[in-house]
C-alpha cells in the first residue's frame, strides 16, 4: 500500500511541534525554578503560636519594622543640627510618655471662674457702687455690695428703684439689705447685700444692676456682667 506524502509531511510537522512544546515547557520550568531559589513562603499557620505566650522561634531575623513618621522627622532634624539622632528620639519619646501620663486638668467650676471677675464697680458723681462677690444661699443668690460717697453733698437712695435684669433682658425682683438710705459725703464705705430668688435665674448666666438717686435721679450707677453663682 502506497503511503501518501501529504500524510507523512503532516505527521512530521506534528512531531516537531510537540517536541518544541515539550522543550519550551522544560526550559521555562528550569528557569523559573532557578529564579525562585531562596524564596520561601512565610509560615502563617495559626497553630504555631496558639495557646503559647512565647514568641515563635521561626521568626525571620530580617523582618522589616515600620518606623513612625514622627521618629523619622526627629532623626532627620537631629542629623541636620549635628546631634545624636538616637538620643533625640529617646528624649522625644520620654517627653511624650510624660505628657500622656499626666492626668487631664480638671475644669474649674463656673462659679470659681466667674469669681475672677470681681470686684465690679460703677462710679458717678462721686458715688461708687461695687459688687465684690456672688454666692448662693438657700433659694437666693446673694450679691455682696458696698457704697461710698466721695462727693461734697449727701445723696439719698430709694432701693425700690434698684433695677435688676438678666442677660436675656428679663426684669428680676431683688431686695437690698443693710444699705443706707442716705450716703454722707465722708467717703465712708457701707456694706450690704442684694438678694435675688434663684427661681428667677433659670438659664441666666449674668445679671446687671442699675441704681439712681432719689428724688433727683441724676446719678446712673450701673454694673453689668455679674456672673450668676452656681
Amino acid at each position: 500500500m502506497a503511503v501518501n506524502s501529504t500524510v507523512v509531511l503532516t505527521l512530521i510537522l506534528l512531531a516537531l511541534m510537540f517536541g518544541a512544546g515539550v522543550t519550551s515547557s522544560v526550559w521555562g520550568f528550569t528557569i523559573g525554578r532557578e529564579a525562585l531559589q531562596g524564596t520561601t513562603q512565610p509560615d502563617v499557620r495559626p497553630s504555631n503560636n496558639a495557646g503559647s505566650g512565647k514568641p515563635g522561634k521561626t521568626a525571620s531575623k530580617d523582618q522589616v519594622s515600620i518606623l513612625k513618621e514622627k521618629d523619622i522627622l526627629t532623626t532627620v532634624k537631629a542629623r541636620v543640627e549635628g546631634r545624636d539622632p538616637e538620643k533625640t528620639t529617646d528624649q522625644a519619646n520620654t517627653k511624650t510618655d510624660k505628657a500622656s501620663s499626666k492626668p487631664a486638668a480638671a475644669k474649674k467650676p463656673a462659679a470659681q471662674n466667674a469669681s475672677a471677675k470681681f470686684p465690679l464697680n460703677s462710679r458717678d458723681g462721686g458715688i461708687t457702687l461695687e459688687v465684690s462677690a456672688a454666692s448662693q444661699r438657700n433659694n437666693s443668690m446673694l450679691l455682696d455690695v458696698s457704697m461710698k460717697n466721695e462727693g461734697s453733698q449727701a445723696v439719698r437712695f430709694l432701693y425700690s428703684f434698684l433695677n435688676v435684669t438678666d442677660d436675656r433682658g428679663r426684669a428680676l425682683s431683688a431686695t437690698a439689705e443693710d444699705l443706707p438710705s442716705e450716703l454722707p459725703p465722708n467717703g465712708q464705705v457701707f456694706y450690704g447685700t442684694v438678694s435675688i430668688p434663684t427661681a428667677l435665674l433659670e438659664n441666666a448666666k449674668e445679671v446687671s444692676l442699675t441704681l439712681t438717686d432719689y428724688p433727683g435721679q441724676k446719678l446712673q450707677l450701673q454694673i453689668s456682667g455679674i456672673p450668676v453663682a452656681k
